[in-house]
Formats: structure tokens, C-alpha cells, sequence
């Protein structure tokens, strides 16, 4: 088989997969690597680059938190089966945050500034697609005059946990930027991206007949 110059499969299970380092590779290499490495058996991971760190240092909370996001978007995928033939388009949507989410957390993975040129970012539309996205559905929303509590259909009770789950990543990125460089523009993402999952909840409720539950502030 030819020796391919590029990215070799490496064994950084950095944001909850395995990374790719600027190495040579063969594709027999990859063909062979283990999901288990045994090398954090004893509280340390590998950064993109290679730089051995403690599972609880805040740039693992940072990007482990986003892998947990990600997951809830996936459950959240799954229950956007009950919107019949609206399904395929908010799905789209929600595959579209998913990829952005693993970006970021890739670059947050990273220490080394030759690696990271290697790393795919933030689209330059990527937040003018969300505030789109909520200028649509708040344009086709009742006017939200009350606080509401989270609920309604399956779908959009995990949008909300997604969202509280998005406001705790961003927390972590902000303390993060005290101790390393982070990109304005991912703290900027989850940030916005936090209300997009508001307003995709309540859009999700209108479509499946349910009313927004509102906070009931006394007896």
C-alpha cells in the first residue's frame, strides 16, 4: 500500500474522540487502532500535540462539557422524529451545531499553535445562522410576555437541558480564557447559541401542539 503523506489516526482521545496529529500515516495504521489506550488509567489524557495534563485540569472541563452538549443534541435528533416532514430541516439544523461544537472543542483540546492550523473553526456565517434561525421561528412564535418553564414535548424538554447544559460550557470556557488563549469567537457561539436552543424549544412546542408552560409566581 502507498505511504500517504498528512494526518496520522493518533491515540488523543482529547474531547471524548480520537484527534488527528500532522504526522505521516499509513491506512493500515488506522484501521488498527483501539478505542482503548490504557494510557489514563491513572488521571491523565494527551492534548492534541501530545502534552500529558490531568483529567481535571479546566481545559478538559471546558471541552469535556462540550462533548456532553453534543450528546444531549443527539438525543435531542432523536425526538425531532415526531415532526413528520418538518423533521429533516430541524435536523439539519441541529447536525450543523454538532459539527460547530466539535470544532471548538477540538481547538480547546489543543496547546500546540502548529496543530491547531491544522484544526477546522467556526465557519464565518456560523453565528449569523443561528440569529437567523431565531429571527425565523420568533417571527412565527406567539410574543413571549411571560418567563416559561421548561417542558412541553420530549423534544424540546431535552433542548432545555441542552441549553442549561450550553450555559455551563460557557462558564467554563470564560474561566478557562484566565489561564489560556481561547478563541472570542467560541465563547461568543455557545453563548448565543445557548438562546437558539431557547427559542428552538419553544418552536419545537408549536410544532407538536404544545403551549409554552408558563411560571406560576404564588399559589
Amino acid at each position: 500500500m502507498e505511504r500517504k503523506k498528512g494526518f496520522k489516526f493518533g491515540t488523543y482521545k482529547s474531547f471524548g474522540y480520537h484527534l488527528l496529529t500532522n504526522l505521516d500515516w499509513q491506512e493500515e495504521d488506522a484501521m488498527k487502532a483501539r478505542i482503548y489506550t490504557k494510557t489514563g488509567d491513572k488521571g491523565q489524557t494527551s492534548l492534541v500535540g501530545g502534552s500529558r495534563v490531568s483529567k481535571s485540569e479546566p481545559r478538559l472541563v471546558a471541552y469535556g462539557t462540550l462533548d456532553e452538549l453534543n450528546s444531549y443534541l443527539g438525543v435531542v435528533r432523536v425526538h425531532l422524529s415526531d415532526l413528520g416532514a418538518e423533521r429533516s430541516v430541524f435536523e439539519a439544523h441541529v447536525q450543523n451545531v454538532q459539527n460547530n461544537l466539535f470544532n471548538i472543542g477540538s481547538h480547546l483540546a489543543c496547546e500546540d499553535e502548529k496543530f491547531l492550523l491544522h484544526l477546522p473553526g467556526l465557519s464565518s456565517d456560523a453565528l449569523w445562522i443561528l440569529e437567523n434561525d431565531m429571527d425565523l421561528w420568533e417571527s412565527e412564535l406567539p410574543p413571549l410576555k411571560e418567563f416559561i418553564l421548561p417542558g412541553g414535548s420530549l423534544a424540546a424538554a431535552h433542548a432545555h437541558v441542552a441549553r442549561t447544559v450550553c450555559r455551563r460550557a460557557e462558564r467554563q470556557i470564560v474561566r478557562l480564557k484566565a489561564f489560556v488563549k481561547v478563541e472570542e469567537a467560541h465563547a461568543i457561539y455557545l453563548n448565543r447559541l445557548s438562546d437558539w436552543l431557547f427559542v428552538l424549544a419553544r418552536k419545537l412546542n408549536a410544532l407538536l401542539g404544545q403551549k409554552d408552560m408558563t411560571w406560576q409566581k404564588g399559589p
